[in-house]
């Protein structure tokens, strides 16, 4: 089984800052295995909002007040705390949205729109997520662009020589996943990016399942894009972030109108837009999520995220080897570089019933298509299980999945 024994990560330290992990479920300990769908957060991300809301809670950039200064200053705060994590050459080309989900079908509106037209390819793969495919096909409805998907082989795994042989002189952008939130497959995107340049195509990459496993370097990546959501990286819902180079995002015109996002209104001539990032930010945003996913990504880089994944990689290898007995379960998603995801199905078992049966022992675990449809499709499949690993999980509780999986299966066969 996994050695765990040269790493340095103190788990019972790092598990007491999460106090739901003190809670039972059915009468037994939790075991939390879903974090590739939303992650547990911290207790110093959750005293955040206490502080917020009981100290300094005011609008933020345009009030001259004493709260609306401190509040403008932690929120702006995060935004150099997240062009750190990224490592991105300027603090502007940090945009704040909802999630990975909006801060693609921010691009696909401003920037597609502004840049597509028919004729047009924009090359997607099969590993995507639905918020990565769904946006460019409501787009392509509409401007009559084409869309080309990269093939996936039956490990999971992107085909690249495929992929360069997709490009043609009508190729505008690649949209592709950092890592697979279905199979766990991490992605070559340096590489992609590479070849998306060389043929004059930009790329955007959905970083919402990377961004909690592995350092990301957006400069070395050399990504045009770049999206992740705040509720997978142990901080709160509501809130993620668009990485954008900065020339892209100043040529692009705004996608929602409103306050905060102008210099100029006027009824009589046209109105003029405030300069980046605030162009892409119209409205009272979430403040007190974006504060609060500052202190997240702080907590994150305190522990290191390569000790993080390393950490998760031994927790998979450990999980992997724990299910490989089970008889009749098979793993889908088998690439040779992947993150901490153990998606699986089991001969005349049904995911869901798996899933039910198996919380009542604790554990929690994720069960579905995971929004993901067209790679499931390929396998033939409408449906997995999947196990998904954090920072606090433990080898023990991977043991407790184990058996309470064996138990499960062997009432449903």
């Amino acid at each position: 089984m996994a050695d765990f024994s040269d790493l340095t990560l103190d788990v019972a330290k790092l598990r007491r800052d999460f106090p739901i992990l003190d809670r039972e479920v059915h009468g037994k300990p939790l075991i939390y295995l879903d974090n590739a769908a939303t992650s547990q957060t911290p207790r110093q991300v959750i005293e955040v909002y206490d502080d917020y809301y009981g100290r300094y809670n005011a609008n933020i950039h345009r009030g001259l007040h004493t709260l609306s200064d401190e509040a403008t200053a932690a929120f702006e705060g995060t935004r150099e705390t997240v062009r750190a994590f990224l490592n991105a050459a300027d603090h502007r080309e940090i945009v704040f949205t909802r999630g990975t989900t909006e801060a693609i079908n921010l691009v696909a509106n401003a920037w597609g729109r502004a840049n597509l037209k028919a004729g047009d390819e924009v090359l997607i793969s099969r590993l995507e997520h639905h918020s990565n495919i769904v946006p460019w096909q409501l787009l392509a409805g509409e401007l009559g662009f084409t869309i080309k998907v990269i093939p996936v082989d039956e490990r999971g795994v992107l085909d690249l020589a495929a992929y360069r042989d997709l490009f043609t002189e009508r190729t505008r952008l690649v949209a592709v996943n950092h890592v697979s939130n279905a199979f766990g497959t991490v992605n070559p995107v340096a590489e992609m990016a590479r070849v998306a340049h060389e043929h004059g195509a930009r790329i955007l990459i959905d970083g919402a399942q990377a961004a909690p496993h592995q350092a990301i370097d957006v400069q070395a990546i050399d990504a045009d894009f770049y999206a992740f959501s705040g509720h997978k990286v142990y901080g709160p819902t509501g809130v993620g972030v668009l990485y954008g180079r900065a020339e892209l995002l100043e040529a692009m015109p705004p996608w929602q109108g409103g306050g905060e996002m102008i210099k100029t209104v006027s009824l009589e001539v046209p109105t003029t837009f405030a300069d980046i990032p605030h162009k892409f930010e119209a409205g009272t945003p979430a403040i007190a999520e974006v504060i609060a996913l500052g202190r997240a990504l702080r907590w994150v880089s305190d522990i290191g995220l390569d000790l993080i994944g390393a950490w998760e990689a031994r927790l998979l290898e450990h999980a992997t080897e724990g299910v490989a007995g089970i008889e009749g379960l098979r793993i889908l998603g088998t690439a040779p570089d992947k993150a901490g995801v153990l998606s699986f199905v089991v001969d005349g078992a049904h995911s869901q019933d798996i899933g039910l049966l198996i919380d009542q022992l604790g554990v929690a675990i994720r069960t579905g298509h995971h929004c993901a449809q067209p790679l499931l499709s390929q396998f033939g499949l409408d449906a997995t299980c999947r196990a998904s690993f954090a920072a606090y999980n433990t080898p023990e509780e991977i043991d407790v999945f184990v058996e309470g999986l064996e138990r499960v299966v062997g009432m449903l066969r």
